[in-house]
């Protein structure tokens, strides 16, 4: 069979100049041959028709009315499921080998005879009119501090027409992590576009039936600096693709600047946003032309940002303790039945009362869980130490395991005077230090003798300086020596 490269071959050299028959000899042909291809004027794969017939017998053409009336059914059935289920009807009908021929069968009557696909339709995005931001999870970056992992989430500002970004580190998807994101990456930029996309984010959008609408607060935010907000339909955030595929390759990036860096540990959250900021600094680096033209289109900015918080009024329960988004937080005893202002941030919830600042708290991550300080109630639960066995937060009440080991080894000693032991032992790290404390516990745990209340009150309160706790320092392995054993493996009996 005769090739296109012959053809273009036998061309050439006629056009150089050589005989038909030379040129044909030299191109790998008869001379009668060439002479035809020359008069064609066409290559051989030019003029060849698609094969309208089959070279084998299709082995599903008795089946494949069952097959589509499946597909029917259910369109998004894998070829894999519908072969298992021809196996199923047909015992010994079909081989595990003819799972590739239902699959291209499937997806040519998909092609052909199915549901249409969805369509996806480029936008033309112009300069300073549209940005968009979403939250994307970062935990999986596997990063850690002081050892243990960071779980945190990166709230992530994206420009349409340069996808020049920016983002904030938070933990949670509130109104205030959205709020003193958006305003930090606005004043970054210098400037305010026309537009802001996001998807159904919760902090943004209520959801009432059918209708959705932007919350009072996101609203507000919007007005202050002049943004026009815009929400993605429900379940398609591929409509905010400009920030989905930014997350996309923010999180690559991070990925491999990680590997390049050798270590995941960072000395602390400073450090770790810092470099953050230098990878979507070296991402944003190639878009400064594009940058330019949209500066040049940004509104300015207002005057001073816009608070990023709100307030929540809440009444101090009779269990010291008040829910905030619900979350319950504990609080001094004194303000039981008060009705207290509570500032709530991205990051923490701080407690007014009379015009002033009583309590400074974590806010808590999610819903339905507690924060109990027990500083807080330690006062009356020593004076009432039968609650302790039940109250429904007691697992709070143990600031670090040692302290909970302790309880156990009480409970194995005293029996039933355990719970009032433990607690005369908080009590005490709430009146003294908690650090001391813990230290003096680690000390009598060592004498591996029962003691109680008294034993701790009195090495606490003895001024002596405690023993350091035991260092381990666990050497690092020397990877050479495997190589050495793999070396002389051969050698070995």
């Amino acid at each position: 069979m005769v090739t296109d490269h012959q053809v273009m071959k036998l061309r050439k050299l006629i056009g150089s100049g050589e005989t038909l028959a030379v040129s044909s000899a030299r191109a790998g042909m008869s001379e009668r041959t060439g002479r035809r291809w020359m008069r064609a004027g066409q290559l051989p794969s030019e003029c060849r028709e698609p094969r309208p017939w089959r070279t084998r017998a299709d082995p599903f053409a008795e089946v494949w009315s069952e097959v589509v009336e499946l597909l029917v059914g259910e369109p998004e059935l894998q070829a894999k499921t519908v072969f298992e289920e021809l196996q199923r009807r047909y015992p010994g009908g079909f081989s595990n080998g003819q799972l590739r021929t239902l699959q291209r069968r499937m997806r040519v009557w998909r092609a052909l005879e199915g549901p249409p696909k969805e369509v996806f339709f480029p936008q033309v995005h112009l300069a300073g009119v549209g940005c968009g931001s979403d939250f994307s999870d970062l935990t999986e970056l596997g990063v850690t501090m002081g050892g243990e992992r960071f779980e945190h989430k990166l709230y992530h500002f994206v420009l349409a027409y340069s996808n020049w970004e920016t983002g904030t580190i938070c933990f949670s998807e509130s109104f205030e992590s959205l709020s003193e994101g958006l305003q930090s990456a606005l004043f970054e930029l210098g400037g305010v576009p026309q537009r802001h996309r996001t998807d159904r984010l919760g902090a943004a959008v209520r959801t009432l039936g059918s209708e959705a609408r932007f919350s009072g607060q996101y609203e507000a935010l919007l007005s202050y600096y002049g943004l026009e907000g815009e929400k993605t339909q429900a379940g398609k955030p591929h409509e905010n693709g400009d920030v989905e595929q930014s997350h996309h390759r923010i999180k690559e990036a991070l990925k491999q600047a990680l590997m390049l860096r050798g270590s995941r540990e960072f000395a602390d959250r400073a450090a770790y946003e810092g470099f953050v900021r230098e990878v979507m600094a070296r991402g944003n680096a190639g878009r400064q032309e594009r940058l330019a033209e949209e500066l040049a289109m940004l509104r300015p900015l207002p005057a001073r940002r816009l608070e990023s918080w709100r307030w929540v009024e809440a009444r101090v329960g009779r269990s010291s303790t008040i829910r905030v988004l619900h979350n319950v937080y504990s609080v001094h005893a004194g303000l039981i039945g008060e009705q207290v202002r509570v500032r709530v941030c991205a990051e923490r919830l701080e407690v007014w009362f009379a015009q002033q600042l009583v309590e400074s708290l974590p806010r808590l991550r999610g819903q339905y869980h507690q924060c109990i300080q027990y500083r807080h109630i330690i006062d009356w639960l020593v004076r009432k130490p039968g609650a302790f066995a039940h109250y429904h937060y007691r697992q709070e009440l143990f600031p670090t395991s040692r302290f909970r080991v302790v309880y156990d080894a009480l409970r194995a000693s005293c029996g039933a005077k355990a719970d009032k032991e433990y607690l005369r032992i908080l009590h005490l790290a709430a009146r003294e230090n908690e650090q001391r404390v813990d230290d003096a516990l680690r000390v009598l745990l060592d004498q591996e003798t029962p003691f109680g209340a008294h034993e701790v009150e009195a090495l606490v309160l003895s001024g002596a300086a405690l023993p350091a706790a035991t260092q381990i320092a666990i050497e690092a392995v020397n990877l050479t020596t495997y190589d050495e054993l793999l070396a002389c493996e051969g050698g070995v009996a």
